[in-house]
């Protein structure tokens, strides 16, 4: 099962969650469903075994237009 990041529209929390195809994820903190699914930083990792970030400081590209405005978080 993947991990996706949410926003809970109703209390603001943001949140990671384990997430089956046939799930209906909630909030942990209020159990609302009123969720927005957020993009994570895509990483990788590098022959020493350290984090490398692949997403640039400009997510998304000026040219794909505006994301919801939680979507883009850089480590």
């Amino acid at each position: 099962m993947p991990i996706f990041e949410y926003y809970c529209e109703d209390c603001t929390n943001e949140f990671e969650i384990l997430v089956n195809r046939s799930d209906s994820p909630s909030c942990p903190q209020c159990s609302s469903q009123k969720l927005e699914k957020l993009m994570s930083a895509a990483r990788g990792r590098v022959a020493s075994g350290a984090a490398l970030p692949i997403a640039g400081k400009d997510c998304p590209p000026p040219e794909a237009g505006p994301c919801s405005p939680h979507c883009c978080r850089l480590p």
